[in-house]
């Protein structure tokens, strides 16, 4: 299968990506919906949760991410595998993040956002993906005991990502150190592959809610 190539950056701003993400009929997506769910947003070409589905065939994956060519190279991915746990939607995640989020619940159990768009200029922060609605929408759907998971080469964006998290006080950290030494899943993302081959550190946090929210 060609690669497809497609563009590093696009403004999830434009009236392109303001339509709120559309969910299939999951029973016609997954051949058990029974499944605890892991969610990966901002999946690009997807190669973390294909390698994860097939490592935890107990879990069902989604992938969200905002390029579409890459959601329909993913999927072309999942039917050569012949999987039948993982999936990916194109689209915006914070477009209407709770009705999204309220649509994948009870089974949502882990979320991941790894290595977003930066978007280093103050001026373009509300083009980053860790947006306040999200973040009030992951506390509302996730049930106790949910993950999330979030790791960024950018110490900056890393930061800014858990100081939004433990805003909320549902969220605690699950570690004590300031940072992860490594991913808690048994596949790295290729982003982090890179990394490692360049000696570039990678900056981790865990959080799961173990608070209701009142």
């Amino acid at each position: 299968m060609a690669r497809v190539r497609v563009r590093q950056h696009v403004n999830p701003l434009s009236q392109k990506y303001r339509t709120p993400i559309a969910c299939p009929d999951w029973s016609m997506i997954y051949a058990d919906g029974g499944r605890p769910l892991h969610l990966d947003i901002g999946c690009a070409r997807g190669k973390f949760l294909l390698n994860l589905a097939q490592a935890q065939t107990d879990w069902n994956f989604l992938g969200v991410e905002i390029r579409e060519p890459l959601v329909l190279e993913a999927n072309e991915q999942v039917v050569h595998l012949g999987r039948n746990n993982v999936h990916f939607l194109f689209g915006n995640i914070n477009i209407a993040p709770l009705l999204f989020l309220q649509a994948l619940a009870p089974n949502l159990r882990r979320v991941s956002i790894q290595f977003p768009d930066p978007w280093f200029k103050q001026r373009h922060s509300k083009r980053r993906v860790m947006q306040p609605e999200l973040v009030v929408a992951l506390a509302q759907v996730l049930p106790l005991g949910g993950q999330v998971f979030i790791q960024s080469d950018v110490l900056a964006m890393a930061e800014a990502m858990g100081a939004r998290l433990a805003e909320q006080p549902c969220f605690q950290r699950t570690h004590h150190d300031p940072w992860l030494a490594e991913n808690p899943f048994s596949v790295p993302t290729e982003r982090e592959i890179a990394c490692a081959k360049l000696g570039r550190p990678v900056y981790r946090l865990l959080f799961e809610k173990s608070d209701s929210i009142t």
